[in-house]
């Protein structure tokens, strides 16, 4: 089904050569690395060499969740205008009813920010972020950045980047995005797909057998092969957004006379250009998948890695239960919380409680029209499994009206929304305690569904393609493979009229009116000052996390904190409250004494002589030591690209994380935009940790600007003890390094020193 070829890999005139001694003779490599859709692209948008990138993007996008604070630092850093498209949407935001009105008040911000910088603002309900943009600004040959994660639209020629806020802040003001080189990954698609496995089936398995490895984690994933000419666009885009999971950097497609129509039919045929690798291409690995073989699967709680095909799991339904059930509560970490699947198992079969198919992933057009089709081969019925279908754009909702599809879901007893992404992250159709919700969206993390395990609240969800979930509720909640129903895929006629966007969205690119207010609600605050590095830094340990990875979600969870994401002070309040609810207030412990450091308070030099005391150093003091709180975690940063999981640390007065590694490019960005050290240590040196250690790094500020990426630390416990160690920046640019000596990306952009 899926096989991995870790060692360089060769398409030849399309066919793939699985090692250098396999190539036919004659065959030239000496311009083969140059020779992939990647590296097409990102040289033309490259203004840096040939292996330190500095890319410039054709337009960028975020939603209700990031915006406010992307404009608010962008405004602090001199933004005068828009200079490419920036698309607003509201998406996340349009349902949650938390804290009165400062949802709809973020909108209102947005609004007053696309007119007074000429930016495109996308109101509540109308789309997803990533409907809107495949159907209004990709193209071939395009790159673009979104502060989502799932900025992914590689099936339409577009290579689309998932980043923090801050790395949007620098496009905006006409600055760069700054990374080495990146790897690719061809993955090779043959054959064609069998009745009943949809885009979701094809993207768990690749996820599944790539994401443990880190396979392709920071590259790009490459598709080719004569299996993507089987696939409708609407197919590949729903394989393709989910290679976010995955860990990768961005993703691109080969491209044909099906994008060209899909193109064509949203009005933007001039966007379509053929796209394919040179006629000799080189790549760092290969992920090979033999489309005939996938079978319908399902993801179990916790990640979309945890997939099985449900053929095996109905054949090993309590075996396979026992061991998500066990992986789990590892994960959830409360005793408290009875976690369990095994008693949804009747007569040898799951049954579910809900169903939903949403978003950038699960709502597009064939995906619901399918499962329409499939709908009609059984009854939903009056117990307790239900499901709610949300079409990724008002344009497809329209289109689902007026063909009759609409209607027949809800003759079904389905449930229709609007546009919104709220089920992705927690802020819609949140189950029961102890349901377990089926879903096609893109993520099943712990917390995503909106339960609060540290209210003793647990639901989870199982990821599964529409036309499963479809035949699931056919069975009425019993687990069923959309193969036992035995329908083909099928050409559906898709019209698509974007009324809904001509009357009600705003086009102010290229028309900025900059003598126009911001309009802010009482929510609405401004970032806190922010300190530069001083000399020496001196950390305390405030939580230590031993999971293999750690989410975003754990860092700064999503649902209803969401609505706060626009105050920075109070959304501080909810950092680590479902892995560590003691975290706030350590961390808030610490920061007194590097307030008392600005405000000459006492405190801080008795917190200071301590310190002196275990390391023999005289020469710190309050002029040439900062201090801040430190988390450490095996691998953090797994998920989301919310910067609120690292802004909230820096807010609360953190300095740096400690990590063996960390699980994305985009996390570890978030940190050092946000001032702070993202330190890697030896795994001898992390099992040595508590919390209360204090972590000395003298001479910190003078090692980073000679250049430095290992520093000398010392390691202070309770007991006075002190150890010495190593900590390290590997791949710290110069930008960055200034970057975090400035204390953050805005006082970089002020001039502060």
């Amino acid at each position: 089904m899926v096989k991995l070829i870790n060692n360089p890999v060769y398409l030849v005139d399309g066919k793939l050569y699985e090692s250098k001694e396999s190539l036919p003779a004659g065959v030239q490599l000496s311009d083969a690395k140059n020779g992939t859709m990647a590296w097409q692209i990102l040289a033309a948008h490259n203004k840096g060499s040939a292996e330190q990138l500095k890319i410039t993007f054709d337009a960028l996008a975020s939603h209700d969740i990031t915006y406010v604070g992307i404009v608010q630092t962008a405004r602090a850093s001199g933004l005068e205008k828009f200079p490419v498209p920036y698309v607003l949407t509201n998406c996340h935001n349009s349902l949650c009813s938390v804290g009165g009105t400062i949802n709809e008040d973020d909108h209102v911000f947005g609004l007053s920010a696309a007119k007074k910088y000429g930016g495109i603002f996308v109101p509540a309900h109308q789309a997803v972020i990533h409907s809107y943009m495949r159907e209004e600004m990709a193209g071939c040959g395009k790159m673009l950045l979104g502060s989502d994660s799932h900025t992914r639209y590689g099936a339409l020629g577009t290579m689309g980047v998932g980043e923090g806020g801050p790395e949007l802040v620098k496009q905006i003001l006409s600055k760069t995005y700054d990374i080495a080189r990146p790897g690719v990954v061809l993955v090779y698609l043959s054959g064609n797909t069998v009745p009943g496995v949809g885009p979701q089936d094809v993207a768990l398995a690749i996820i599944a057998a790539v994401f443990k490895s880190g396979f392709v984690k920071n590259k790009v994933m490459e598709f080719a092969g004569p299996g993507v000419a089987n696939l409708s666009v609407d197919f590949r885009n729903g394989i393709d957004v989910m290679t976010t999971e995955t860990t990768c950097l961005s993703s691109i497609w080969e491209t044909d006379s099906k994008v060209e129509s899909y193109l064509a039919i949203h009005d933007r045929k001039d966007a379509y250009k053929k796209l394919a690798p040179a006629d000799v291409a080189e790549y760092d690995g290969a992920v090979v998948v033999e489309l005939e073989k996938v079978k319908p699967m399902i993801a179990l709680p916790f990640h979309p890695s945890n997939a099985y095909s449900i053929e095996e799991f109905n054949e090993n339904t309590m075996d396979i239960l026992k061991l998500a059930e066990e992986e789990g509560k590892k994960i959830i970490d409360n005793p408290s919380i009875d976690f369990r699947l095994k008693d949804k198992v009747k007569d040898g079969r799951l049954n579910v409680d809900q169903g939903v198919i949403a978003g950038c992933a699960g709502g597009t057009f064939e995906n619901i029209m399918m499962a329409s089709e499939i709908l009609k081969s059984g009854h939903m019925g009056t117990n307790d499994f239900w499901l709610s279908v949300y079409p990724g754009s008002q344009p497809i909702n329209l289109a689902l009206a007026r063909n009759g599809t609409a209607a027949a879901l809800l003759e079904a007893g389905v449930t229709m929304r609007t546009a919104f992404c709220g089920p992705c992250f927690g802020a819609g159709d949140v189950p029961a305690n102890n349901a377990l919700s089926i879903r096609h969206t893109t993520r099943n993390f712990v917390n995503r569904e909106g339960s609060k395990p540290s209210n003793g609240q647990i639901s989870s969800v199982a990821l599964m393609d529409a036309r499963s979930i479809a035949a699931t509720t056919a069975n009425g909640g019993r687990l069923t493979p959309a193969t036992e129903f035995g329908i083909a895929e099928k050409e559906f006629e898709y019209k698509f009229d974007d009324s809904p966007y001509r009357n009600r969205v705003y086009q102010g690119f290229g028309d900025a009116h900059t003598e126009l207010e911001l309009k802010f609600g009482p929510n609405i605050v401004d970032w806190p000052k922010i300190s530069p590095l001083a000399e020496n830094l001196l950390l305390e340990v405030v939580t230590v996390i031993t999971d293999p990875v750690t989410t975003t979600d754990e860092l700064i969870p999503s649902g209803e904190t969401s609505s706060y994401r626009s105050n920075p002070l109070k959304l501080a309040e909810f950092t680590l409250s479902r892995k560590d609810p003691s975290y706030v207030a350590k961390a808030k412990g610490v920061q007194t004494y590097e307030t008392a450091r600005l405000d000459n308070g006492k405190i801080y030099n008795e917190y200071l002589e301590s310190v002196r005391a275990a390391t023999k150093l005289d020469g710190l003091h309050r002029g040439n030591t900062c201090v801040g709180s430190v988390v450490f975690a095996n691998k953090p940063g797994d998920g989301s690209a919310r910067e609120q999981a690292a802004s909230c640390q820096k807010v609360l007065g953190g300095w740096a994380n400690l990590a063996l590694e960390y699980a994305t490019k985009r996390y570890r960005s978030n940190l050092v935009n946000w001032g702070m050290c993202p330190f890697i240590m030896k795994p001898e040196d992390a099992e040595t940790l508590s919390v209360g250690d204090r972590i000395l790094v003298p001479g910190l500020r003078s090692a980073l600007l000679e250049g430095k990426l290992e520093f000398a630390a010392i390691q202070i416990n309770s007991k006075g003890d002190s150890k010495e160690l190593v900590l390290a920046l590997p791949a710290l640019t110069g930008d960055e390094r200034d970057i975090i000596l400035a204390g953050c990306l805005m006082n970089y952009y002020a001039g502060v020193k």
